[in-house]
């Protein structure tokens, strides 16, 4: 899976989640408008409810980009 799949199975679902990185919260329709093509192409790992984390070039996970936030 890659990001950009994750972020449309997010908004598919409906769910009433918030995305936060380092440095803010972000929608799932807002980070998949703003994000660069390069960045959505970029192969993930998906617990959903928990994190979205990156897919490291030997198959590992990597760093994990976003935290799930339930919108209150």
């Amino acid at each position: 899976m890659v990001l950009k799949e994750a972020l449309e199975k997010i908004i598919g679902c409906g769910t009433a989640f918030i995305l936060k990185d380092y440095r803010r919260d972000w929608e799932a329709g807002d980070l998949l408008g703003s994000l660069p093509s390069g960045m959505l192409a970029r192969p993930v790992h998906m617990l959903p409810g928990v994190y979205i984390a990156a897919i490291a070039e030997n198959g590992l996970m990597g760093e994990v980009l976003y935290r799930f936030r339930s919108k209150t």
